[in-house]
């Protein structure tokens, strides 16, 4: 068979880093204090933290350039804000507070107890002062504050009189009283569960606004309990509040993160020999990747870089990869030589250690970088911050950690105790007492190096031999089988989009408020804004009209609209048209249409809803009701209609150029984008990682085996994430995209020790394969878990998602290394070695997670 030269990459790389460690070894003084120095230098960038946090919902948490960002500014040039206040002509969600207020007893709000407690509610709210009070501050109409219809007309109804519903002299009370049961003929209302009040403010003031929202929120935290109503509250700025304070409280799992992880480390690397145990190297590989995201997260505050609220989340993460590429290096220099001299053996490790590392590198920084493509900005904020201290990590545990290394070498060398630093007696001594506190440095005289740890022993006499087993192979497919059916099942199950209340931490004010709003109020949905946007059509020509009237009725069909004539759809021209025709004005002549249309508007309301200018109209607006928006998936159903429904208008005999908006649609855009982008990152990310295995893993199979793992582990953690009830959002998309770059480490690696094994059989293959990674993968999962398994305990969604995705991440991706795959290449047949043959014997590199 021809000799193939396939490793022109990874050879000089080894080289390289082989050098590169006998100067590591040579100088580590150098190597220790010049990465503190760097570190020290950057890590003040954190001065800037405060100014650069970008906690803004809207800018962080919806697609860059989602349609409605547009469409919101196609209504801001079109329709100026008016003297008068009209809550369902703004384009955007407004400046107000929000009360709800529901029955405790019995099954009706609208009892004279009941109401008296509303009424009293309400004076207080408008007494609230902080320096202004609401009278001062409100949002006007017709010179006085924006009312709540439903208190005026419940002030108006006796308690032998009854309201209409949804419509009551013409007051839509839809998004007011819910939870509402009609009596049996006609539509007025037997009984209601919930009223909601809103208090408007002119968004003149934002200053004084906030103050005065802030002791509205202040006043109702404090609000004592009433016998016969409940009150949940809410404000504009309550999202935003809540989303910092939940950025906040994330800080404390710091410390026990880092205390975890090198109590993990410091048991990963225990031996009971006193010299040769790597105490005070695991805790020097927890430090350099504390100081490595230090110096990159500052680096990037110097720069300017936003520092979102997901970032919180990285340095978990960044923990578990700093830590799994400090087990690589230990596992390198304990196959090295005791004997031999510091800087041989550093030297050796560096050139063992170098692929294996770069690769894991290359993946997982490639993988974010990808993810900075994505038009959610804190999904770009996460992934520079993140593959940046990644990059930090590889350079500071090739230096710091590296010299670190080389004195614990040095130590080692000498034979000293790891607690005192002070000479003890060799094992094999005359002078050795048995002790093992006392005596020390015992190494394998076979092979000259550490002996075996007793994991990677169990690894070889009994896992690995159980493994290969015939009947155990069989049942691991058919657990495959298992875990496949159940992984595509989930995937069948995703649910898209992030749900705004989630932003907000466990037990918020935010949570108790959206679910009574999705109790009571999801019969009445966003009230959607139809702008005509062509200034060239004619709306006095019957053939236009009739068109326009068409494109309406189609809306109107729409399952998620309002079939109710009296509340949808609002438009001016059909009112104009019954005003004209009962004025005795000629509607079908432009001269007279546009002559007593400002009249017109300017009695009946409408004169927000039609841009004229220099006798010409240059757009107009009419407003269609959507009912039953209750769910995720209704919102993204609602949206995509509306906007198929605006397109087919464009395509009518006249064509009707028109528009949809509403504020809620800035927030449903992440549905038009989420799947598309995430598939569109994980397959360029896929093949960006099958390129870097080709270039330094240079084996066909071992890629194939690549892009089936990580196909595999994103199949099982897209569905087991969709049955642990997490959807596809921003934050599930961050996660996704880790995945990939983790599904190579667990991959790549035991893929090319079976395909590289020098045993001949497969089933020896497989056991040489695990006797040489199994621990070093169960190292690498356990400190990974470890960096994040506290936020298990965190209140907030955000930081929980995180946790669980990476839990299935890196449980997937271990048992698809140790399990799944090693079995799968057992019934390949025997592999023939692919990599280089040249005149000297190729050192197999040990390639360990």
């Amino acid at each position: 068979m021809a000799k193939c030269n396939t490793n022109c990459i990874e050879r000089p790389i080894s080289v390289g880093f082989g050098h590169f460690g006998r100067v590591v070894a040579r100088y580590p003084s150098v190597f220790l204090i010049l990465p503190l120095l760097v570190a020290a230098a950057l890590g003040s960038g954190f001065m800037y933290l405060k100014e650069m946090k970008a906690n803004d919902i809207e800018d962080q948490f919806t697609p860059v350039n989602g349609p409605a960002k547009q469409e919101r500014m196609t209504v801001d040039e079109y329709f100026s804000p008016s003297e008068e206040f009209s809550r369902l002509r703004l384009s955007s969600e407004g400046t107000y507070a929000s009360l709800i207020i529901t029955v405790l007893e019995g099954e009706n709000i609208l009892t004279e107890a009941a109401l008296t407690d509303i009424i009293e509610m309400d004076r207080q709210v408008k007494n609230i002062s902080t320096g202004n009070t609401y009278e001062n501050l409100c949002a006007k109409t017709n010179g006085k504050c924006m009312s709540n219809f439903v208190l005026d007309i419940l002030n108006e109804l006796n308690l032998n009189s009854t309201a209409r519903y949804p419509l009551h002299n013409r007051t839509f009370l839809g998004t007011s009283v819910g939870g509402v049961e009609l009596k049996s003929e006609g539509s007025e209302i037997r009984s209601a569960k919930a009223v909601r009040l809103f208090y408007f403010l002119n968004e003149e003031n934002t200053a004084l606004n906030t103050q005065w929202l802030n002791g509205f929120l202040e006043f109702f935290s404090n609000y004592p309990e009433l016998k016969t109503v409940r009150v949940s509250y809410f404000t504009s700025l309550s999202r935003q509040k809540e989303i910092e304070a939940s950025s906040d409280s994330i800080i404390p799992f710091f410390s026990i993160t880092y205390a975890l992880a090198i109590n993990v480390s410091i048991f990963s690397c225990l031996r009971l020999d006193c010299v040769r145990t790597k105490v005070w190297v695991a805790v020097a590989g927890v430090l350099s990747t504390g100081l490595a995201v230090l110096a990159s997260f500052g680096l990037l505050l110097f720069c300017g870089m936003p520092f979102a609220m997901t970032v919180a989340s990285s340095p978990f993460l960044i923990l578990g990869i700093g830590v799994d590429d400090m087990f690589i290096m230990i596992a390198c220099w304990q196959k090295t030589k005791v004997k031999e001299e510091v800087e041989d053996r550093l030297a050796e490790t560096y050139k063992e250690a170098a692929v294996s590392i770069t690769i894991t590198t290359l993946t997982d920084v490639m993988s974010f970088y990808i993810g900075l493509f994505t038009p959610f900005r804190s999904v770009q904020s996460f992934c520079m911050y993140t593959s940046t201290a990644i990059l930090f990590c590889y350079i500071f545990n090739l230096t710091f950690f590296g010299a670190c290394l080389a004195l614990n070498g040095r130590r080692e060398k000498g034979n000293k105790h790891w607690l005192t630093c002070m000479k003890v007696p060799e094992v094999d001594s005359v002078d050795a007492t048995g002790n093992v506190c006392c005596v020390g440095g015992a190494y394998d005289k076979e092979t000259g190096t550490d002996e075996a740890m007793s994991m990677d022993l169990f690894f070889k006499n009994h896992y690995s031999p159980f493994l290969t087993k015939t009947w155990v192979k069989i049942s691991v497919c058919l657990i495959y089988s298992a875990y496949l059916a159940v992984s595509i099942y989930g995937c069948l199950q995703l649910q898209e989009g992030l749900d705004l209340k989630h932003l907000a931490p466990d037990g918020s004010y935010v949570g108790s408020y959206y679910d009574d709003e999705d109790q009571f109020f999801s019969s009445y949905g966003p009230n959607v804004m139809l702008v005509v946007t062509d200034e060239h059509f004619e709306y006095w020509n019957s053939d236009a009209r009739q068109n326009l009237d068409l494109c309406l009725e189609n809306f109107q069909n729409l399952s998620m609209a309002s079939k109710d004539s009296e509340i949808s759809p609002i438009s001016w021209l059909t009112a104009y048209i019954k005003f004209g025709q009962s004025s005795g004005i000629n509607v079908d002549n432009e001269t007279q249409f546009k002559q007593s249309l400002p009249t017109f508007l300017r009695l009946s309301g409408f004169s927000e809803d039609v841009n004229i200018t220099n006798n010409k109209i240059l757009a107009s607006r009419m407003f269609i009701q959507s009912v039953n928006i209750r769910t995720a998936v209704d919102e993204k159903n609602m949206l995509n209609a509306f906007r198929e429904t605006a397109e087919r208008c464009g395509k009518l005999e006249t064509a009707v150029n028109v528009m949809v908006y509403h504020p809620a649609f800035i927030y449903y855009d992440q549905y038009a984008v989420i799947v598309g982008n995430t598939i569109q990152n994980i397959v360029v990310a896929t093949c960006v990682m099958l390129v870097i295995s080709l270039f330094l893993i240079p084996n066909p199979l071992c890629s194939l085996w690549v892009t089936f793992a990580i196909a595999s582990i994103i199949v099982g953690v897209t569905g087991f994430m969709a049955l642990w009830d997490v959807s596809l959002d921003s934050v599930s998309m961050i996660n996704l995209v880790i995945c990939i770059g983790f599904s190579v480490d667990f991959s790549a690696h035991i893929s090319y020790a079976f395909v590289t094994s020098e045993k001949l059989s497969v089933n020896e293959k497989a056991k040489d394969a695990l006797y040489k990674l199994g621990y070093p993968i169960i190292q690498g999962a356990a400190s990974t878990i470890a960096g994040v398994v506290v936020l298990a305990a965190a209140k907030s969604y955000i930081f929980r998602t995180f946790f669980k995705i990476m839990l299935l991440v890196i449980l997937f991706g271990a048992v698809h290394g140790i399990v799944f795959i090693p079995v799968f290449f057992t019934f390949l047949g025997t592999c023939k070695k692919m990599f280089c043959a040249t005149k000297k014997t190729y050192n197999q590199p040990i390639y360990q997670y």
